[in-house]
């Protein structure tokens, strides 16, 4: 039996290979153009805005430059959930400037890809991801990889 994909959360970014491949999603105010990740879907976040405009879904830059990065080398405490009885992965952070918005954001590196993989200003690009799998369901989220690289 097939597992079902499901986003870790839905409406944040698409795996749509057709219209342009793996993309976060953001949300642009038509009032002051600002950009909003994680999406805004009830009113603009920005102080400066004027007012009145609408919030539509925007593709983020699918590039960026890598901002910072860490590697998360310990199992995290309760209530996140962890199996004590499997051996611990270490993981890399990665926060991008994404190219066209300028704005920061984070998540994890691609699997294979460590801290010595990376430096600061690298170009890195968002793709889809595997955050868990159980039984049913394949949990998807987003990565960034270094560009031409693999994963």
């Amino acid at each position: 039996m097939a597992r079902t994909r499901t986003p870790v959360v839905t409406g944040w970014f698409t795996e749509d290979a057709t219209g342009g491949g793996f993309r976060l999603l953001g949300t642009r105010c038509s009032a002051c153009t600002a950009v909003f990740f994680p999406r805004e879907d009830a009113y603009c976040r920005n102080p400066r805005c004027p007012g009145g405009g609408e919030l539509a879904e925007v593709p983020l830059s699918a590039r960026g430059r890598v901002w910072s990065y860490t590697d998360g080398r310990y199992r995290p405490p309760a209530p996140y959930v962890s199996d004590p009885d499997a051996p611990w992965e270490p993981y890399t952070l990665v926060a991008v400037e994404l190219e066209a918005e300028g704005m920061v954001v984070l998540g994890q590196a691609a699997p294979g890809v460590v801290v010595a993989d990376l430096a600061v200003g690298m170009e890195v690009e968002v793709v889809g991801g595997v955050l868990n799998e159980d039984a049913d369901t394949t949990w998807t989220t987003w990565r960034f990889k270094p560009v031409g690289g693999a994963a």
